[in-house]
């Protein structure tokens, strides 16, 4: 990190935007397995035999042209497991600051597929035509990869001596 970014305030702020966004995802998580009442009530936490993925792509209103396709796809308890389990995975990811890389990948894709299945300009309209949070988060993932943000308050050097400088770090 010390590399791309020499800045101490610079380094200190990319550490702290990939810890709360690693702790995004890890709140997701613990709500959907929980239902601690934030997005999930506990009637529908995963372990009282809710299913998040399903809840959401059985939801997506008929008129999202690639509704049919994830709901082909994922509207199976397969894809309530690869759900949860991308986002707990990416969040110890940030969190940790160990596979940062490959949670950035891994996550920018599951942003992009959730962005894709319910596009803003089809159907209700979010506050943007274009844009929505899913963008905004993407890019979070993807600054900390880039930058070896996990080397800052995290575990970025120690796992890059046991992976090397590869996808894993």
């Amino acid at each position: 990190m010390d590399d791309i970014v020499t800045r101490p305030g610079a380094q200190a702020a990319l550490a702290v935007g990939r810890i709360v966004i690693g702790f995004y995802f890890l709140w997701a998580f613990l709500d959907k397995t929980f239902g601690l009442g934030f997005s999930t009530p506990s009637e529908r936490a995963w372990i009282n035999g809710g299913t998040p993925a399903q809840g959401y792509l059985g939801n997506l209103p008929p008129e999202q042209p690639l509704a049919e396709l994830f709901q082909s796809l994922f509207l199976n308890p397969f894809g309530d497991i690869v759900f949860m389990l991308g986002l707990l995975g990416i969040g110890v990811a940030m969190i940790t600051g160990a596979g940062v890389r490959i949670a950035a990948v891994s996550g920018t894709l599951l942003m992009a597929f959730m962005y894709v299945v319910a596009l803003p300009w089809v159907g209700e309209h979010g506050t943007n035509p274009v844009l929505d949070s899913h963008w905004m988060e993407a890019l979070l993932l993807i600054i900390a990869a880039v930058t070896l943000s996990g080397d800052k308050w995290g575990l970025g050097k120690w796992w890059a001596g046991k992976v090397g400088n590869s996808w894993l770090r």
